[in-house]
């Protein structure tokens, strides 16, 4: 029919380009979302030599957001990709947490980072946002970073795929990877097109929960002399809990340039949750003047908490609403999902932005071992990328949803469970729970691994048997180049 994409045909053809396309090595992978989890998956796939391109919606880079945290989950394969001390440029170890009441008077005071780094090999950094967001924007070229590109549709066949962007532009490509947040486009896309099929999981058809609201923001340096934080060795995480009748909960982390990452949660009624439920959770400078109001009088244990509001401009102050959802659909033919789009999880266990970053890795290595673009291959990597990393997301999903309630919970029973948590848990017993918590940290398999931190069990990355194969067909290339050149010179001598 004339006019129709040949992603509608039902019977698919190549041009002569694209029947040598479809046959090279390695595809071409269209990433959709440029947050951290897209730019990280960019930076491997850049060190894999493997094209790609990503459409991010927004028309400019927007820094925001509050502190981040990343451990030993992740960190191995910063090392392997050269961004680890970078990281630690930006980074303050933890080296307590202390929980309060709303008066300042101490629940808990948790400190033993100095016996986990033991455990584990690495401190668990933390930082703000904007900070990681560009150390990994830096390491993408920014020709293949393509701003004011709203996906709105995706097809995909036999041939290839295709993403459609609200601009009237169009992409072509072997992979399409939705890397575009909750409110995935590529993931809603996708999922049309499964319903439409009868294969989309009921479970899969349903809302997220929203359950929680927050806002964050970080600070301008401050006066070192009215707030001395001490904040160039280490980083302390304050937590306070509204007394009863009072549903919010706030923190506070300080960081490099004496200044303060703040952040107030607040645990949304049935009825609240539902009024929301339909709103974008992506990060945005929503500034809500209303709870500002509410919460600017409450204590922290560097001043009141609107003295940091007032200096954190306001297009850096964002108020997002935080969902929980496990979806069961991560793939289907040509596409795939990672980060939240596929797997949102509650920030109460710091482990967002470890997985998205996990999903970029286990998916780098899936796409690296593919011989060809061929449909079968790609979705027999989506497939295996799936299975590595399901189950290890669903023990941080639950994981997520647990510790939410010991931390933002406002029900009596979460009152219980945190009191009992803070005030009676052995702290070998902690120090055990997070010691199993940091098995799990993947790397990259084309890459050198990264050298064995800490007492260990961990799991063990296997290397590529294809990158194995190239390194070593390199060392024998370049050990004949230096026989030739040594009998040259012999030659030479001899003369």
């Amino acid at each position: 029919m004339a006019g129709q994409s040949r992603y509608e045909t039902q019977e698919p053809r190549f041009t002569e380009e694209e029947a040598a396309n479809y046959k090279r090595p390695s595809p071409h992978v269209l990433i959709v979302g440029a947050g951290l989890g897209g730019l990280y998956l960019a930076i491997l796939l850049e060190q894999a030599n493997i094209s790609y391109q990503v459409f991010e919606r927004a028309t400019k880079i927007k820094h925001l957001g509050a502190v981040l945290s990343l451990n030993c989950n992740i960190l191995p394969s910063f090392e392997q990709l050269n961004l680890y001390e970078d990281l630690l440029k930006i980074s303050l170890p933890v080296t307590s947490t202390i929980l309060y009441k709303e008066s300042l008077k101490k629940i808990a005071d948790m400190t033993f980072a100095e016996s986990l780094k033991k455990i584990l090999g690495y401190d668990f950094l933390v930082f703000p946002r904007p900070e990681l967001y560009d150390l990994l924007l830096s390491r993408v070229p920014k020709e293949k970073i393509l701003l004011g590109k709203k996906v709105m549709s995706i097809l995909q066949n036999k041939e290839g795929a295709m993403i459609r962007c609200s601009d009237n532009s169009s992409y072509h490509g072997d992979i399409i990877v939705g890397a575009d947040g909750a409110y995935s486009g590529v993931r809603q896309s996708l999922y049309k097109q499964l319903s439409e099929e009868k294969m989309l999981p009921a479970c899969d058809a349903e809302q997220m929960a929203v359950n929680f609201s927050t806002m964050v923001g970080t600070t301008d340096s401050l006066d070192p002399e009215k707030y001395p934080l001490n904040a160039e060795t280490d980083c302390t995480y304050s937590f306070m809990v509204g007394d009863k009748g009072n549903p919010y909960t706030w923190s506070t982390f300080s960081a490099q340039g004496n200044k303060i990452c703040w952040g107030v949660q607040v645990q949304l009624s049935p009825k609240a949750a539902e009024e929301e439920s339909f709103r974008n959770s992506e990060w945005g400078p929503e500034a809500n003047e209303a709870i500002i109001k509410e919460v600017y009088n409450f204590n922290t244990p560097h001043g009141k908490l609107g003295e940091f509001i007032d200096q954190t401009p306001r297009d850096r102050i964002s108020r997002v609403f935080l969902e929980d959802k496990l979806f069961e659909t991560w793939h289907h033919r040509r596409t795939v999902l990672i980060g939240d789009a596929c797997h949102k999880l509650l920030p109460s266990a710091g482990q967002g932005a470890v997985t998205a970053m996990q999903d970029a890795v286990v998916l780098a290595n899936c796409i690296y071992e593919m011989a060809s673009a061929s449909i079968e291959n790609v979705e027999a990597a989506l497939s295996e990328f799936r299975q590595q990393r399901y189950d290890n997301v669903k023990i941080q999903y639950e994981s997520s949803k647990t510790k939410a309630k010991i931390t933002y919970g406002q029900a009596w029973h979460e009152r219980l469970m945190r009191h009992v948590v803070f005030s009676y848990m052995p702290k070998s017993m902690m120090e055990k729970t997070l010691a199993k918590d940091g098995e799990y940290r993947p790397q990259v398999s084309f890459l050198p691994l990264a050298p064995p931190r800490g007492k260990g069990p961990f799991f063990q990355q296997k290397p590529s048997a294809k990158y194995l194969k190239l390194e070593a067909e390199k060392a024998e290339k370049a050990k004949a180049e230096r026989v030739a050149s040594e009998e040259s010179a012999a030659s030479e001598t001899a003369k």
